[in-house]
């Protein structure tokens, strides 16, 4: 009995070695990760009214796979120190109670009991297993992390390089479809060969012209990091547990966290797509959106649309501000005022570059044009972005609503939804 006690006051010699640095990492480390989302949330934000489509790709992509490493990893950091609570609870309890469980002091009925003692399992084995279990989750979870960033560097990279070749050559390509294009390419030949290995290899003559071509494919793509050997954590997990079921897991974790991100994302960019708001009249010209009115709208998160100070005008100007946006207002002018900046330079360039601003973006107050419409450079003074100001006398306007109707250009290059159409304007009501 003193030699039982005696062991339960220490660790079980099977105890993982490195306990201790999980836990240490995972203590430290839990606390940044929770708080990474939050900021590469900020960064994604505040960085996309300022880029056109072909860069706000790059931008998007590499916020998916990024954000999604840091949830992997603030997710593994929590379970695992939730699952190492678990396993010190349990070397504390049996430290306290060495017999384990009395199952005669349980009350149980004669077939559970028969049951129970059937089972050959011991207080030293369950605290083995959850100590293993911690370590093979902290095991997953970083490995995971690490291939998504892989993958992020890799896909990422590849897009940015092809926006670049396509910008500077002048390709009509989308860099998109190249980077697919591309990494099919690249991936095609290691996929054939792992094919024809696994079909073919046995059979194949040593020294063959088939199986030396194999072999140089599968050794160039191993050396470049595509072989089994270089994520040795997954490799050792899948060889001892299951290959197959390692791979529903890493696959698994990796698709939950990216499709959560991208979920979460179009949640945060429209809040009334989650909601039981099927018979809500769906009308964007029928609704009153806070990105309008400067004392309601959040800079940092709402879209880069026109709005004016406030819903109710006690002034004598209403004060409209519309944010420059490159994703339509970019390639809009490349169409619409490549020949009114032709040959021109310094001020010019820059007033006739305003002038067909002001043309792309025309105003209607109560459904009559502005015709004395004046636009200036200003910037967005709490998101310092670039914006047009227009300053709109209503002294003479009666009381009551008004509806302000701030023309903006189509994107290019797309369809229009022909479900709900582009009605081509931002509409602001406001009241004096």
């Amino acid at each position: 009995m003193s030699e039982l006690i005696e062991d339960a006051r220490q660790l079980p010699r099977r105890t993982t070695p490195t306990w201790e640095v999980e836990l240490l990492i995972s203590g430290v480390a839990v606390f940044a990760m929770l708080q990474l989302p939050g900021w590469l949330d900020d960064r994604m934000f505040a960085l996309a009214p300022r880029l056109g489509d072909e860069w706000l790709s790059v931008l998007r992509l590499s916020y998916f796979y990024a954000k999604s490493a840091a949830v992997v990893l603030a997710a593994t950091f929590a379970l695992h120190l939730l699952l190492r609570a678990q396993w010190i609870a349990l070397v504390g309890t049996h430290s306290v109670y060495p017999l384990g469980i009395r199952l005669d002091r349980l009350k149980m009925g004669p077939i559970q009991r028969a049951i129970e003692e059937a089972r050959p399992d011991s207080t030293m084995e369950a605290i083995e297993r959850a100590d293993n279990r911690a370590s093979i989750v902290f095991a997953i979870g970083v490995s995971v992390a690490l291939i998504i960033a892989s993958v992020c560097i890799g896909f990422c990279g590849t897009l940015l390089v092809a926006t670049l070749a396509t910008r500077m050559l002048g390709w009509q390509v989308d860099p998109l479809v190249t980077m697919c294009v591309v990494f099919g390419l690249f991936m095609v030949p290691f996929a054939l060969a792992t094919w024809l290995d696994h079909q073919f290899g046995a059979r194949l003559r040593a020294g063959s012209p088939a199986r030396r071509l194999i072999a140089g494919l599968l050794r160039l793509y191993t050396r470049i990091g595509m072989g089994r050997r270089n994520n040795r954590i997954v490799a050792i997990l899948g060889s001892n547990g299951g290959e197959r079921r390692m791979m529903a897991v890493v696959v698994g974790v990796m698709l939950a966290a990216i499709i959560g991100v991208v979920v979460a994302d179009l949640l945060a960019r429209d809040g009334s797509r989650f909601g039981s708001y099927a018979q809500l009249p769906d009308s964007d010209m029928l609704a009153l959106h806070p990105a309008h009115y400067d004392d309601q709208r959040d800079p940092g998160r709402d879209a880069p649309l026109p709005y004016v100070q406030s819903a109710i005008i006690t002034g004598p100007y209403l004060q409209l501000v519309v944010p420059y946006r490159p994703n339509r207002d970019e390639a809009a002018m490349r169409i619409a005022c490549a020949t009114r900046t032709q040959g021109l330079a310094g001020e010019a360039l820059a007033a006739a570059r305003l002038a067909c601003l002001q043309d792309l973006h025309p105003v209607t107050l109560d459904g009559k044009p502005l015709k004395d419409l004046r636009y200036d450079i200003a910037s967005d003074p709490r998101s310092d972005r670039p914006a047009l100001l227009a300053m709109i006398d209503v002294r003479d306007l009666p009381r009551g609503r008004h509806e302000l109707h701030v023309g903006r250009p189509s994107r290019a290059g797309r369809k229009p939804d022909q479900g709900t159409p582009d009605p081509g304007y931002d509409a602001i009501a406001f009241w004096r």
